[in-house]
């Protein structure tokens, strides 16, 4: 699996990820706190079409009760992964309840590529992340019962946004602890498997 992994929306290093006419699944559950969470899909699918995507919406939550094998034939028809920024503990809650690490395992032609929430959830676990979104937050739904847990697709932790206040919170207890973590600014990107 390749993974691209930016601070905020597409970083400078994006044409890695241009397709050609390929299916692009934008995952926003990281905004489902708000109302209007669908607000910025023209701007992130635009981003998208202009690297040569077709995008369509992945709402985790409608794998939260399905059966085995779904959201895996899901992810079979698409080429890239597209993960939003917002809030990453209900992004992770969202993703542990649809079984989307599982479900990543099967999908090996599949490029994950998410920014700031997105970029954490491929993380190791949230550590720190707490400093920078509220771990509580429970948009309707949402129960503290299901974990909000990272997809440790690469190994460390990902800071995004960093320079920013509470991104320095947030690396100063990871560096505290002795815990291994990359930082990324806004603009910057991290590619694996590329």
């Amino acid at each position: 699996m390749r993974i691209y992994l930016s601070s905020y929306r597409l970083g400078h290093r994006s044409h890695v990820l241009r397709g050609a006419g390929g299916q692009a699944l934008i995952v926003m559950n990281a905004l489902d706190e708000f109302p209007h969470r669908l607000r910025n899909w023209e701007r992130e699918s635009g981003d998208l079409g202009a690297l040569g995507y077709s995008c369509q919406e992945l709402d985790l939550r409608e794998y939260w009760h399905c059966e085995a094998g779904q959201l895996e034939a899901r992810l079979e028809e698409a080429d890239l992964l597209w993960v939003v920024g917002g809030n990453a503990f209900v992004l992770a809650r969202a993703a542990t309840a649809a079984g989307l690490g599982k479900a990543l395992t099967e999908s090996a032609q599949l490029t994950y590529a998410g920014y700031s929430a997105g970029a954490c959830l491929a993380s190791v676990d949230l550590r720190g992340i707490e400093l920078m979104d509220d771990p509580a937050t429970l948009p309707e739904g949402y129960h503290a019962g299901i974990s909000a847990d990272s997809l440790n697709l690469i190994g460390t932790r990902v800071i995004p946004h960093a320079g920013e206040q509470d991104a320095e919170a947030a690396a100063s207890c990871l560096r505290a602890e002795g815990l291994e973590f990359v930082e990324l600014k806004d603009g910057e990107d991290l590619l694996l498997g590329f």
